[in-house]
């Protein structure tokens, strides 16, 4: 009996001919609808924060455009099933990641400069809910990402030994960083401006339109780098 050593991943692992291009299928429609949700909620934030009516009405239009939008178009920019990137080459993929994520640390730190200038004005107390505190955690979670993807952009210049394992790190302490922006996008939703802002059924809708792309960026990177295991025929 021949012995062969074969490295698979487990995703799609027993599933027939049929089953295997549905599931391609579904993951692809699941990524669609990513982008679309994203882009979706990112526009509704915007049309409700009434942007210009105050210093604050800018906090949330930010934020949304950073966290929402860009970053889950800078991660899910890599997959392979639905992005409108797919055509182009690792290279320019990792070039547009990066100016995605700067974008997020830009508009990131513009959010948080409308959000101080905000409560100054108003002389409310700073870091006094749970969604400020685990915001400020994003930001410094996002801002050390970023650092971390520089040494991964100039691995020589930063003489950086292990270009795969801080890859690896790199993609988990990403996907941390979204999971905390979502987290901040969800307990935003319980501040008073929002929950007077919008009410019923429609509440519960926008508590749920985050999770959603959490859920495929969440599946997209396990799927990326989850370990390899080698099976014996």
């Amino acid at each position: 009996m021949m012995r062969t050593d074969v490295e698979y991943s487990p995703v799609g692992e027993g599933l027939g001919m049929t089953e295997f291009w549905l599931y391609v299928w579904m993951r692809r429609v699941a990524v669609i609808a990513a982008h679309v949700t994203s882009l979706g909620f990112t526009i509704l934030m915007c049309i409700l924060s009434r942007p210009g009516t105050s210093l604050f009405s800018w906090h949330p239009v930010c934020m949304s455009i950073s966290f929402c939008l860009c970053m889950t178009e800078g991660i899910l920019l890599f997959s392979t099933e639905g992005s409108p990137f797919c055509f182009k080459s690792r290279k320019g993929k990792v070039r547009l990641h990066w100016f995605l994520q700067a974008l997020v640390v830009l508009g990131g730190a513009t959010g948080l400069g409308f959000m101080v200038a905000s409560k100054r004005v108003s002389e409310r107390p700073h870091l006094a809910t749970w969604h400020s505190l685990v915001g400020m955690g994003t930001l410094v979670a996002t801002t050390l990402q970023a650092a971390c993807g520089l040494c991964l952009l100039f691995p020589k210049l930063l003489n950086v030994s292990s270009h795969a394992r801080l890859r690896l790190y790199h993609a988990t302490c990403g996907l941390l960083a979204y999971l905390l922006a979502t987290v901040t996008v969800v307990l935003a939703m319980f501040t008073d401006w929002f929950q007077a802002t919008v009410k019923g059924l429609l509440w519960y809708a926008f508590l749920l339109l985050p999770l959603f792309p959490a859920l495929v960026v969440m599946n997209q990177i396990t799927n990326a780098y989850l370990p390899k295991k080698k099976i014996t025929t």
